[in-house]
């Protein structure tokens, strides 16, 4: 929720009044959300919001490569499969599991050559210097990584192969270790039978990027709110959304992604990382960090970019001091920060598109395990 230094803000339109029981059961109540013509021709008639209402994207494709069925399946083979580790016992869902929302619930992710399952406790000599971002609504992102370093998903796809401290196996390497597998030989002529030679690194991150762009989260009880269900958010996570919207949170988490293309200074960590200024070269962006999505914020703790903060009522006490400090927001009390927290917490969730973790894969290496993790 922190004010953008650079980049691209959005969320205008909130600050209406929609703070009453009444007001919630009337329809039509964004600022700007509905009206004759609406937006590109949508017009908005749900309940109240205290901003302008947009509704959810399409997932955005490269042209020329849609998702395909045998895309996303080989996509998810790869996704859990260890045999695209260095040590053979790592895989990409031990940083970004489903459950730790898409991340693995560590400060600093632990990659190749770690000890212990998915999650808090695990251990090891590859420690990496920045929190796994999650992967939820991955696909919409202009830019990735904390400091926007790629602009593509088949260009993230494959940094982690390149990390001696990640996955720690070339990207050439792993094509020559799918190849010797005649399961992985047959999934990818499947998946691209145009090719002249299905099994390439190219290939390798094409379905590792169609996988992630089934990792949408638009089903959450704000969503359920926006198309008339009024009862999907309660009252406290109600006034949390205004509240939300008071303390310009949306300039930077703009609905309905709960994010945007920007990258803000948090006054986070030691400030030995420039974040975004290493890659801009602009003094200006030195410490700034990209904006995380908030959808299903609840499960991907600890926080920031180096997950200094474990609380989401810890980060949302920070980024509400932040907001008073810039003069971006009134001072807040404690029952208010916790309505905002509980809005986060309560109305963004959802993971019904959560991709399903495979019985075993083709390499028949075991899978990596998760940890404990108490449901809420």
């Amino acid at each position: 929720m922190s004010s953008s230094t650079t980049g691209d803000s959005g969320g205008g339109g909130y600050g209406g009044d929609a703070s009453s029981t009444e007001a919630r059961g009337e329809g039509g109540g964004s600022e700007g959300g509905g009206g004759e013509g609406g937006i590109g021709g949508f017009v908005y008639d749900g309940p109240p919001l205290p901003w302008l209402f947009l509704p959810f994207p399409e997932v955005p494709t490269p042209e020329g490569d849609p998702v395909t069925v045998e895309k996303a399946t080989l996509g998810q083979m790869l996704f859990y499969d260890p045999i695209m580790s260095g040590d053979q016992a790592t895989a990409c869902v031990t940083c970004h599991s489903e459950q730790w929302g898409l991340s693995d619930g560590l400060p600093t992710s632990i990659g190749v050559h770690g000890e212990g399952p998915i999650g808090p406790g695990r251990e090891g000599p590859t420690s990496t210097t920045r929190n796994a971002p999650s992967l939820w609504n991955v696909a919409y992102r202009k830019e990735l990584f904390w400091d926007g370093r790629q602009v593509t998903l088949e260009a993230q796809a494959l940094e982690p192969l390149l990390s001696d401290v990640e996955l720690g196996l070339p990207p050439a390497a792993v094509v020559a270790a799918l190849g010797d597998v005649p399961a992985y030989v047959d999934l990818f002529r499947a998946a691209f039978p145009d090719e002249a030679e299905p099994l390439t690194e190219a290939t390798v991150a094409r379905a590792l990027s169609a996988v992630q762009r089934t990792f949408v989260t638009r089903r959450a009880p704000y969503d359920q709110y926006t198309e008339g269900d009024v009862g999907a958010i309660d009252e406290e996570s109600f006034r949390g959304m205004q509240l939300f919207a008071e303390a310009g949170c949306p300039s930077c988490h703009a609905p309905p992604l709960f994010e945007t293309d920007s990258y803000a200074d948090r006054d986070i960590g030691d400030g030995t990382d420039e974040g975004r200024g290493a890659i801009s070269g602009k003094a200006s962006d030195i410490g700034a960090f990209k904006v995380p999505t908030l959808r299903n914020i609840r499960d991907s703790d600890p926080y920031f970019h180096d997950g200094s903060i474990a609380s989401l009522e810890d980060a949302v006490d920070h980024e509400i001091d932040v907001q008073i400090d810039r003069g971006a927001s009134r001072p807040m009390n404690v029952e208010e920060r916790a309505a905002v927290a509980r809005f986060l917490n309560k109305s963004l969730q959802d993971t019904g598109e959560s991709p399903q973790r495979p019985r075993d894969v083709p390499s028949g290496l075991p899978i990596p395990e998760d940890g404990f993790r108490i449901p809420r």
